[in-house]
């Protein structure tokens, strides 16, 4: 029986990831596909791991890409810089600082959990302050960039804070690289981790991280041997040292595309692209606001690429995605985990992040959703 080929819709992506890559990122993955181990893409992966270090704003250290989505990115670091019996501090004001947690746990960490309600940000000083209860801790672990609500750690002071403590400091910025300011050398985070489909704006399936000069003496002191996928020692061998020496069969094509992104990125300059975020979230704020609805996050550490709205009373959350997706070709999600509140979470990412297409957004909801009766619920938290 002859099958036809796929023949997915065409959606506009505003939901928590992916996003819509631009065009010239998806016609690399048309470039000529050469093997893992030809020189060119040797080449091509020593620029891309220079040009990963530019958007991580980090000269020294390691930056590349592992073949794997942004979850592996976390499990990468965690089984990296962490031993059975360490000492980890996490803040939780959501569902991936939860998941730090179960991760750190599985690989037999002692987790010191610092929690907050959805849409609040972990205070430092909480953290800071289990620090000092703890000095042996080997980690301080938060999400720079809270997926789930939107909310946005202020990560630059509490790197600031740590300043000369032995524990190193792991964010994950999963939907903050090249999305809000963030300066992964100057600031002094030993491990970041991203992903390739969200502010970067590349096909899912990549997980750029970024790792100190001090993470990196912490991989080499390890006692226990490293998860091979995960070895950071012999993905240098395959990414920057020559003659590179085989580590897995990589996926060419979506290196090719993420190469493209980073590079889009830079020619862009990251504070503009910085700024374009900036512009069109506050934008789609401004107008939810406008029109009644209540943002989860508190204004203060609103995330500009991520909105999480409350849904309204007597409204059903869910029949509005089905609704925008199959009648506007609108993706947006919804609350994730079983503790999450009623939101629809937005996003505005990567070649998404526009006045145009926030504006694109806010025309099917006006479609779709009735506004909040009371006019109290404007303005937010």
């Amino acid at each position: 029986m002859t099958r036809p080929p796929l023949s997915p819709p065409t959606r506009l992506l505003c939901g928590p990831g992916p996003s819509n890559p631009d065009p010239r990122v998806l016609a690399a993955q048309q470039r000529p596909i050469v093997g893992h181990l030809d020189p060119t893409f040797h080449d091509a992966l020593l620029e891309l791991a220079e040009l990963l270090g530019e958007v991580w704003r980090r000269p020294d250290g390691m930056s590349i890409a592992l073949s794997a989505t942004g979850t592996s990115g976390m499990e990468a670091g965690l089984a990296a810089l962490i031993e059975p019996g360490d000492e980890v501090i996490v803040g939780v004001c959501g569902f991936f600082g939860a998941r730090i947690v179960e991760i750190a746990r599985r690989y037999g960490a002692e987790v010191i959990e610092v929690s907050v309600p959805f849409g609040q940000a972990v205070p430092n000083e909480r953290l800071l302050a289990e620090l000092g209860r703890h000095p042996g801790a080997r980690l301080v672990a938060v999400v720079h960039a809270e997926t789930s609500t939107g909310v946005a750690h202020p990560l630059a002071e509490l790197a600031a804070a740590m300043a000369g403590s032995d524990a190193l400091l792991f964010a994950d910025c999963v939907t903050s690289l090249s999305g809000i300011p963030l300066e992964a050398g100057g600031w002094g985070v030993d491990y970041g981790y991203s992903c390739s489909q969200k502010c970067l704006g590349a096909p899912p399936g990549l997980s750029p991280v970024s790792l100190s000069p001090r993470a990196l003496d912490r991989i080499a002191a390890r006692r226990a041997p490293m998860p091979y996928s995960f070895d950071f020692e012999l993905l240098r061998r395959y990414w920057i040292d020559r003659p590179a020496t085989y580590h897995h069969t990589v996926p060419v094509l979506a290196y090719y595309a993420l190469h493209e992104a980073v590079r889009l990125a830079l020619e862009e300059g990251l504070e503009t692209r910085w700024a374009r975020h900036a512009e069109a979230g506050a934008h789609l704020q401004h107008e939810l606001r406008e029109r009644g609805f209540e943002l989860l996050a508190e204004p203060e550490h609103q995330l500009p690429q991520l909105t999480a709205v409350c849904v309204p009373d007597g409204v059903d959350g869910k029949a509005v995605q089905a609704e925008l997706l199959d009648r506007h070709g609108i993706e947006v999600g919804g609350g994730l985990g079983p503790s999450a509140p009623p939101i629809w979470r937005l996003g505005l990412m990567g070649y998404n992040a526009t006045v145009e297409t926030a504006d694109r957004l806010l025309e099917a909801f006006d479609a779709v959703v009735a506004r909040p009766r009371s006019a109290s619920l404007s303005g937010g938290r």
